[in-house]
């Protein structure tokens, strides 16, 4: 059930920020987020000629006797404008993770990564518990068969829930050497699995068995491949909407990577896209390609271009986010002890 309401606060992108580490430090900010500025319309246009082009958002003149109007640019549009409050939707957990809408039954799945459990929020805002022991999972995607795939952090593996409810294993080793701590995963349309493979659920990083924290692919026959391994701290992952793009942020580095998605799901040359706040964690993306990524202020939203429109303070720090309900406008956000929600003007995507 929901228990309170907090007021949202943007935090505007001049924020002087305080270094922290892996885990970093439960901080949220507030102020106002910019927003770009409306373009200008073009003038009417002579005879023959064409009108002019506005700015952003702008729209072209009306082009005198036979010939055209100018076209106006393409209209940016801030997705933190209209935005609701942030609501505390339930509270009193360990650690909370992996938040994923499943669009078949309507629920909102997370996880409580030390409490060894995966929870399911239901419409009439019940919260059970869907799946205990979980291996402590973290992070979680429904694939386009409908199932549920899981990153397992006791487990060291990615594996799937099957039609029959049992479990089967998508990868837990490459090169013969058991992962890491599977840690977030995203599933292309085409079947292909994307997670990464920090040391985070390992008792100490020294019992790696690869030597290096990686991301992974997984085809859609099975087949694992080593997408980078230059990583420090590889966490959150998520895909463009038209799935193009492969993004993964490094907790360590702060670096938000993206990766070109070949037709095949194989990748082509990774680069850096931006440099974040401290503590880049969990991340979704919206239906315009924005991204909301969870770091030590709260959750900052870029545009596809790595432009910063501002961040969504939150009374916790975030650990990951999701886009959820029918209309795909509720932004669902971990953070440590709580599950907290709001609602914004733009739809996301599952």
């Amino acid at each position: 059930m929901l228990k309170r309401a907090i007021s949202l606060g943007l935090i505007t992108t001049t924020l002087l920020l305080a270094a922290c580490s892996d885990g970093g430090s439960n901080t949220s900010g507030s102020g106002a987020g910019g927003s770009g500025a409306a373009g200008g319309t073009g003038g009417t246009g002579g005879t023959g000629g064409s009108g002019g082009t506005g700015g952003t958002g702008g729209s072209g003149g009306a082009g005198g006797g036979g010939g055209s109007g100018g076209a106006g640019g393409a209209m940016e549009v801030d997705p933190l404008v209209g935005i609701g409050t942030v609501e505390e939707v339930q509270g009193n957990f360990m650690f909370t993770e992996g938040p994923q809408w499943n669009p078949a039954t309507k629920t909102l799945l997370f996880t409580d990564i030390p409490a060894n459990r995966i929870y399911e929020h239901t419409p009439g805002g019940d919260i059970t518990v869907f799946r205990e022991p979980s291996a402590n999972t973290n992070g979680l995607a429904i694939d386009p068969n409908g199932l549920l795939v899981s990153c397992e952090h006791s487990g060291r593996r990615a594996s799937r829930e099957l039609a029959n409810g049992t479990l089967a294993s998508i990868a837990d080793a490459y090169e013969g050497k058991k992962l890491n701590s599977p840690n977030d995963v995203i599933v292309h349309s085409n079947g292909t699995v994307y997670f990464t493979d920090p040391p985070y659920g390992l008792a100490d990083p020294g019992l790696s068995e690869l030597g290096f924290y990686g991301v992974f692919r997984v085809s859609p026959g099975g087949e694992i491949s080593l997408v980078a391994d230059d990583m420090e701290r590889p966490n959150g992952i998520a895909l463009s909407p038209d799935e193009k793009t492969l993004y993964v942020a490094d907790t360590a580095t702060r670096e938000l990577r993206a990766w070109p998605v070949n037709a095949d799901g194989s990748l082509g040359t990774g680069t850096k896209l931006v440099t974040t706040s401290p503590g880049p964690d969990g991340m979704a993306v919206d239906a315009k390609g924005n991204l909301f990524v969870t770091t030590s202020v709260g959750v900052e939203v870029y545009s596809p271009a790595g432009k910063l429109y501002g961040a969504i303070a939150v009374p916790q720090q975030p650990s990951n986010c999701a886009f959820g309900g029918e209309d795909k406008k509720t932004l669902y956000i971990t953070a440590r002890t709580g599950l907290y929600r709001v609602t914004l003007q733009g739809a996301g995507i599952y």
